[in-house]
């Protein structure tokens, strides 16, 4: 791998980090927000919901939006709004403009993560593309690992700091596009964005049921290792007697598992079919959510055991990851941006049902977040069953 390449693996990774980045980073500030705000931890936990809730809903048009425009320009527009949410959250003094800030942070946040998903396809082929998508995926890894820690780390300054981090990131992110990234969607191929165009092409991806089953089962398999972020102030604090400080614990021992199996994936890519890959990586993420469950259930919180099962949970979540995003999008070549904005939009559908509705129900115990993993799971195997990547 040239410099060149490398250098535009590493900024479509940092295009896709930057989601991570906005929702863990600020996790470790939990308990002082609520009370320098004088609000709630429900109200705190809200701005989680209040960043998806906008993230998933732009996904739909993020990437039609590029492949109208263009994806650089796409990435010009949506990183300046997600600048000027993290500066608002960076001064705010209630909580209500927390939530006006967070709402900014996801209208904008999610543009670099769906056009760096539909830049791999436009920059590579095949095995390679699988490889590269894998690559993005280990370095997108790295990201929850570190971002709580900076998190407390600039919580020695002050909880406002984390934002201003965010748009600095945000800002050298930008910055770094514009200068290593090809536009790939020339004018010759744009479709024309309009309403009515972008809700035909939504009809046509999502009518799909190849497709379909493809981004839920996507989105099923991060959802059950997210539950465990979005609950982390709860799991880590109440569940597992850590600090605020000490979310590393957490942190590195799953993200490390999301790099394995990244880093098996794109060894496997041209050497195993997707069918075996994905089969492995099933099996192995069956064995996990169950062991998890019976544990749970008969013993008490422990913490090398209970973050075990995630870290190991993550290695066949991301074995499977690059392969179901690549089937996913080759689907639809010709509107690839819209298939992309297609599953992120589902991914993170999922997950902000999880933050609103089904974390705070099953947040009591190690027990409810095994319960949930299991259920996402249940529902992944449910429909990669449909799909021809397992019948072929």
């Amino acid at each position: 791998m040239n410099s060149s390449h490398m250098m535009r693996v590493l900024v479509l990774a940092s295009l896709a980090a930057l989601a991570p980045f906005a929702i863990d980073t600020y996790l470790p500030a939990f308990h002082i927000m609520t009370n320098d705000l004088e609000s709630t931890p429900h109200a705190i936990q809200q701005s989680l919901t209040l960043y998806l809730f906008p993230y998933a809903l732009m996904t739909l048009f993020h990437g039609a939006i590029s492949d109208a425009i263009g994806r650089i320009d796409t990435i010009k527009i949506g990183l300046g709004i997600f600048i000027l949410g993290s500066l608002c959250c960076a001064f705010a003094f209630r909580v209500e403009i927390l939530w006006l800030g967070r709402i900014l942070q996801g209208i904008g946040g999610g543009a670099g993560n769906v056009v760096a998903r539909a830049m791999v396809r436009d920059l590579f082929e095949g095995a390679e593309a699988q490889r590269v998508m894998a690559t993005i995926q280990m370095l997108f890894g790295i990201a929850p690992a570190i971002a709580p820690m900076i998190g407390g780390l600039l919580l020695g300054i002050h909880w406002h700091s984390i934002f201003i981090f965010l748009a600095l990131y945000a800002s050298i992110s930008l910055i770094a596009a514009t200068k290593y990234l090809p536009e790939t969607m020339p004018q010759s191929k744009r479709d024309s964005f309009s309403f009515a165009a972008v809700t035909n092409r939504f009809k046509t991806i999502f009518s799909d049921k190849e497709f379909l089953f493809l981004v839920i089962a996507l989105g099923a398999n991060f959802s059950g290792f997210f539950l465990y972020v979005l609950s982390s102030p709860i799991f880590i604090v109440d569940h597992l007697g850590l600090s605020s400080t000490q979310f590393a614990y957490l942190f590195l021992p799953t993200v490390s598992g999301m790099i394995c199996g990244s880093y098996l994936s794109k060894k496997t890519a041209g050497n195993l079919s997707p069918k075996k890959t994905i089969t492995l990586a099933y099996l192995w993420m069956g064995l996990i959510v169950t062991m998890n469950l019976i544990f749970c259930t008969f013993y008490d919180a422990n913490l090398i055991i209970n973050i075990g099962f995630i870290a190991f949970y993550n290695i066949g979540m991301s074995l499977a990851m690059p392969v179901l995003s690549i089937a996913a999008l080759d689907r639809f070549e010709k509107i690839r941006g819209t298939a992309a904005s297609g599953q992120a939009f589902i991914q993170m559908l999922l997950s902000t049902i999880s933050a609103g509705l089904i974390v705070p129900f099953l947040w009591f115990s190690p027990l409810g977040l095994s319960m949930g993993m299991m259920g996402y799971f249940i529902l992944s195997v449910l429909v990669i069953y449909q799909t021809k990547s397992l019948r072929k």
